[in-house]
């Protein structure tokens, strides 16, 4: 006899450090804010805060070192064989500091999320905080897309602005940017188990229709 499948939507996390993103998505879940479960949460560095978090909340937390593997492809291909074994319907990247291989995003294209604190598709990789400041913007902020094989290039579901105060540093625009990414981040992830965001032929839909370029827009100076 086959086993049930899950009645609610499967989530799986993947992620390097401490998992703030994470405790807000798990936040989110115990509230019942977003209508879904996460299955297992997947660290590519042992011991991080973010494993301690799945723990506490009773999540399986697993460790696929990729020290442990000779190439990128090797540990994707194991990462790949892992996460599969535990079906999710959607695949969070939460601080997951690898660039993945094209057979990755290829395998879970349309249902893996990743946040990056920028305004896309302005300073895509890293040290955006410092490149935002050194250019003189006046607001900065957060994306939430979805995975392509383009770093930082799929298409956008929700950006939230934050203005770039005058005597703003990397250290105090990143943590007023992290605010943001707690709250836009479980809104994409109850949007999509809802069925509402939804991805096809390279465009993210919200509710059957395409979404902006920019996607949808929060201004925390709105709030200020």
């Amino acid at each position: 006899m086959q086993a049930a499948a899950p009645e609610k939507p499967q989530i799986l996390v993947l992620i390097s450090g401490g998992g703030t993103n994470l405790q807000a998505i798990i936040d989110a879940v115990k509230a019942e804010q977003i209508d879904a479960e996460i299955c297992a949460v997947v660290s590519n560095r042992p011991d991080v805060k973010g494993l301690q978090r799945a723990k506490d909340a009773g999540i399986e937390a697993v460790t696929l070192d990729h020290t442990d593997y000779t190439s990128r492809e090797a540990f994707d291909a194991e990462l790949i064989h892992l996460i599969d074994g535990f079906q999710p319907d959607l695949v969070v990247l939460a601080g997951f500091m690898r660039i993945l291989t094209a057979d990755f995003t290829r395998r879970y294209e349309g249902k893996m999320l990743n946040i990056h604190p920028s305004l896309l598709p302005k300073y895509r990789g890293l040290k955006t905080h410092l490149r935002a400041i050194q250019a003189g913007d006046k607001e900065h902020g957060v994306t939430v897309h979805f995975v392509t094989e383009e770093l930082d290039g799929g298409p956008l579901v929700i950006q939230a602005i934050v203005p770039v105060l005058d005597d703003d540093n990397p250290i105090s625009l990143a943590e007023r940017v992290q605010q943001q990414e707690h709250i836009i981040y479980p809104l994409a992830v109850k949007w999509f188990c809802e069925g509402r965001l939804t991805y096809n032929n390279g465009q993210a839909l919200m509710d059957g229709q395409p979404l902006p370029s920019s996607g949808c827009q929060l201004d925390s100076r709105e709030n200020a």
